[in-house]
């Protein structure tokens, strides 16, 4: 057996892709226990989850057999982690107040094991202050988190707050007890990756070519970094780390707005690369070539992402912006590290040649107010564990 699991089922329509869950756990020989709450019982049977799990389901906590065979107190602690899927806002409310009137929050409450929720609710009790203040409190005090997604919701929304797929969450678990160091247990990160596309008409953009690579392997570096990460990311075809939270956009405006509505976090590293400008106007239709002349395209500058949430009043506690150039790269990122307002710089040469645009390598330099870090050419993973590491280093001097 590769570790035993405690399975806390909460009480939500999501509660059926717990039993896939638990299928899949099983299959990849990992012994799970079931405690099922009142509200997950609604959704799906003891017996389902028993059939499953091989073991039999717990779910009342004054239940004299239970106690004397596997006391609440015991099974909190039998467990090498606890998972808890779907992760309601009332579980997380009473986990985060301390509360104990039934089994799973008395579980919750005891346990001296490492916890991993799932978060699955309704968008707007996702976004209300309570529960993201819940959500903050639990990730201080290091509980793990993997999701919620974003998608059309079993009420008719849409939105954050679909509870991650099984396979995201198997992910988070197995990363959770690979014995991996997690320096930014508790912390919260935002990234941004890829392109932006501006619309000219129905079937025209203008847009740049980023791949998304070097984003995306640093919002991977995070989340093993134990990172509640979210990644606002532009169109690419890349799969994003399970366990970070995707927000997908396009234009530049969409990203800024994905990126504020995420806020506040600890670390912030905006990597997109953001088209400066689009179209001053968006034609209805396509816009048909003419011999007898050229179209003019007017064009209306785009709002600057970094030097926005740099200048918030929820500026993250570290700022790091990119800066891809293919000329004068020292001189261009020290002007935009003090045009922008932000603690870093990472610069790069894109020049004809590197191979760095979409490429699977890069050579960085790291451009700060005390001096400048620069690396050998390395694959763009370990750019983003070498950066994450610094990252972690700073933040935590930062918090001593």
């Amino acid at each position: 057996m590769r570790a035993r699991l405690l399975l806390i089922i909460g009480g939500g329509i999501a509660a059926y892709k717990s039993l896939d869950l638990i299928r899949r756990l099983r299959e990849r020989d990992f012994g799970v226990r079931v405690v099922l709450t009142a509200a997950g019982a609604e959704f799906v049977t003891p017996l389902s989850a028993s059939a499953l799990a091989g073991e039999k389901v717990f779910r009342d906590l004054f239940s004299l057999t239970d106690e004397a065979e596997m006391g609440h107190i015991e099974l909190s602690r039998s467990a090498d982690l606890v998972v808890v899927a779907p992760a309601t806002a009332d579980l997380m409310a009473k986990s985060a107040a301390g509360l104990a009137g039934d089994l799973a929050s008395t579980i919750l409450l005891a346990t001296d094991k490492p916890v991993l929720m799932a978060p699955a609710m309704n968008v707007r009790m996702w976004e209300h202050a309570a529960t993201r203040q819940n959500a903050a409190t639990l990730r201080q005090r290091g509980v793990l988190f993997v999701g919620p997604g974003e998608g059309e919701m079993a009420c008719g929304e849409f939105g954050a707050g679909r509870m991650a797929e099984p396979g995201e969450i198997l992910a988070a678990i197995e990363q959770a007890l690979d014995g991996e160091q997690r320096p930014l247990a508790g912390i919260r990160a935002l990234v941004t990756a890829g392109p932006t596309f501006e619309p000219l008409d129905p079937v025209r953009y203008l847009a740049n070519r980023s791949s998304g690579k070097q984003g995306y392997a640093i919002a991977d570096a995070l989340v093993r970094a134990g990172a509640d990460t979210a990644l606002v990311s532009g169109p690419v075809s890349i799969t994003p780390p399970p366990a970070a939270r995707l927000r997908r956009v396009e234009t530049a405006r969409e990203m800024l707005a994905a990126c504020e509505s995420l806020l506040p976090v600890d670390v912030a590293i905006f990597t997109a690369a953001v088209a400066d400008w689009r179209p001053a106007a968006v034609a209805n239709n396509k816009i048909k070539k003419h011999a007898e002349a050229t179209p003019a395209i007017a064009l209306a500058e785009n709002p600057d992402i970094l030097a926005t949430i740099a200048q918030s009043n929820k500026r993250p506690a570290l700022v790091i912006g990119f800066a891809a150039e293919t000329e004068n790269v020292l001189a261009h990122a020290r002007e935009k590290l003090e045009k922008k307002a932000c603690d870093w710089v990472i610069a790069n040469d894109v020049s004809p040649g590197t191979g760095i645009m979409g490429g699977d390598r890069n050579a960085v330099h790291i451009v700060r107010r005390d001096g400048i870090e620069s690396w050998p050419e390395l694959d763009k993973r370990e750019v983003g564990q070498r950066l994450v590491a610094r990252i972690a280093e700073t933040l935590g001097k930062r918090a001593a």
